[in-house]
């Protein structure tokens, strides 16, 4: 399962610049993943200061 943010997310970028695939963006308040691009490598999950991204 693709890697998912919650609303916990603090809009910092600090998994956008980390993911190797570029399947993280900026959305509406909050990063969003592409689930479709995400190769679940949690990379992500393992720069975020509050945890937000997490296994789907």
């Amino acid at each position: 399962m693709a890697y998912v943010i919650s609303d916990e997310c603090v809009s910092c970028g600090a998994c956008e610049a980390e993911c190797p695939v570029s399947a993280i963006s900026e959305g509406d308040g909050k990063y969003q993943i592409d689930a479709d691009a995400c190769v679940e490598c949690g990379a992500c999950a393992s720069v975020c200061p509050v945890g937000a991204p997490s296994a789907e």
